[in-house]
């Protein structure tokens, strides 16, 4: 795969599931409405795509060392996988009751991290149940974080 989309979609991808986890966690814990956790969703599924996809070109700009066709399809790439993969998680809240839908969307994005943390390590030839755990610490950290938060918000708006 050619550099630029494989930035552009790991990329994409990682923000995808740990900005719209997040989100989704905190939207939940604070509020419990199933039309805000969707609200929120669209929202990163849009602005947010749109958002990275800037920065990834900025990004690319500076390094001085890329064409101008690598770095749009590192920007188109971080556009499409940021903007549809959040969309897969409006699936389970549209489908499930929000509790089973929040822990479902948990376990599809911290799946989907997990997969391609393996391929990363695969790819740099190191071992990837270093790369998974360190991904993994992240992107529960954000989770925690942005529950307790959510918790906190809603015991002020009580």
């Amino acid at each position: 795969m050619r550099h630029s989309l494989k930035v552009g979609f790991s990329f994409g991808l990682t923000s995808g599931i740990i900005t719209t986890l997040g989100l989704m966690v905190g939207i939940y814990a604070g509020t419990h409405s199933k039309l805000g956790v969707i609200g929120g969703v669209l929202t990163i599924a849009i602005a947010d795509a749109f958002s990275d996809a800037l920065g990834i070109h900025i990004s690319e700009e500076t390094e001085n060392k890329h064409s101008t066709v690598e770095i749009w399809e590192a920007t188109l790439a971080t556009f499409l996988s940021k903007f549809i993969f959040a969309l897969t998680f409006i699936v389970p809240v549209l489908l499930l009751k929000l509790p089973t839908a929040i822990l479902v969307s948990a376990l599809w994005g911290l799946s989907a991290l997990s997969l391609l943390s393996f391929f990363i390590a695969r790819e740099q030839k190191v071992n990837p149940w270093k790369v998974i755990a360190e991904h993994m610490v992240i992107a529960l950290t954000v989770i925690a974080i942005t529950k307790y938060v959510g918790d906190f918000i809603s015991t002020l708006c009580e």
